[in-house]
């Protein structure tokens, strides 16, 4: 069996994907046809054109654009099983998915447009691809904390529906600690806590996610590397991270996928996952992100399988959902 064949044929889950990331051109393109909305792009071509990026920022100020085809629930609900059958094709099984409300509420569409569109595709998943998923709402970290508990004081209906909080957007200067308190209230209401760390930002924001967000997983956590004491604590402490390595390439957190820390992670033990970010954007899926990665490092299908494994023992599963997923990659080693 190739390299390739394995790879799709292995149990996967995926803990790190912007849905709003997932948008492809033609997509975009449809959705602006069928919302009458014009865009500055004349091509599809036009639009990959445009993402070449050099960092985080540039490729927030394209992604922030293209979300504004998405319009109703029919669109949100075509976008999650455009992901979905995508991830199926890859060998993808389950799936824990962020969304950013604030993209959306701020350019006046209803909360509950996107996730009562993005809630019917996750059940539409279930049903026709056999794939499970969890929804984690995200807090846009360039705003501020205010801003944050006014989206989850929006999300107050669905939160029986939403596993889980994150922080993403621009992670340069806007440390973890800015949103202690927002953290601290959606603990109290029973929400799984997640936040981009240590992708652009130093060790110090990853030590604020764990020491005052409280995090159960850290996304992203290369530059914990640079810290010794804190891989080692990462370790000790079984913390998942939420790898992204096509994402780290394009957006030049690495110069070279050979120099990728993956490797390097899973050799002290940490508990790396393998994830696609945001894909349309920054050109690879799931099994993509394995296949090049694994190829760059020469990484062995022990490894691979051991990353697989990762994927669902860091998933907001329960124990028994855990080990039924676990079970399923005896037959890869």
């Amino acid at each position: 069996m190739s390299l390739a064949d394995f790879i799709k044929a292995l149990p996967k889950a995926e803990l790190h994907m912007h849905i709003e990331g997932s948008l492809e051109p033609e997509l975009m393109f449809a959705l602006a046809a069928r919302n009458k909305v014009a865009l500055p792009f004349k091509s599809v071509e036009e639009v990959r054109a445009a993402y070449a990026f050099s960092n985080l920022q540039d490729f927030l100020d394209i992604y922030y654009q293209g979300a504004q085809v998405l319009l109703t629930e029919e669109d949100f609900q075509d976008l999650a099983m455009a992901y979905f059958r995508r991830l199926a094709a890859d060998g993808g099984v389950h799936a824990e998915i962020f969304f950013d409300p604030q993209t959306h509420t701020d350019r006046g569409l209803p909360f509950k447009v996107a996730i009562d569109g993005l809630l019917a595709g996750m059940d539409r998943a279930r049903t026709e691809l056999g794939i499970t998923s969890k929804l984690i709402l995200c807090y846009l970290r360039h705003l501020d904390e205010d801003a944050a508990f006014a989206t989850l004081k929006a999300a107050e209906p669905w939160l029986d529906r939403i596993e889980g909080v994150g922080l993403d957007s621009s992670e340069v200067g806007h440390p973890p600690s800015k949103f202690a308190r927002v953290f601290a209230a959606s603990r109290e209401r029973g929400l799984k806590l997640v936040a981009h760390a240590g992708e652009e930002g130093p060790p110090a924001y990853v030590y604020e996610a764990l020491d005052l967000l409280k995090v159960d997983r850290i996304d992203h956590g290369n530059r914990s590397l640079e810290d010794a004491a804190l891989t080692q604590r990462l370790v000790r402490e079984g913390m998942t991270l939420t790898v992204c390595p096509l994402s780290n390439l394009k957006l030049c957190v690495v110069n070279d996928l050979k120099a990728h820390p993956l490797k390097r992670m899973l050799d002290l033990g940490l508990k790396a996952t393998v994830n696609s970010d945001d894909p349309a954007y920054f050109g690879g899926y799931l099994a993509d992100n394995y296949l090049q990665t694994a190829q760059a490092l020469d990484l062995t299908r022990a490894e691979i399988v051991t990353l697989a494994r990762n994927s669902f023992e860091g998933a907001f599963l329960s124990e028994a959902e855990k080990a039924g997923y676990i079970g399923k990659l005896e037959a890869f080693t």
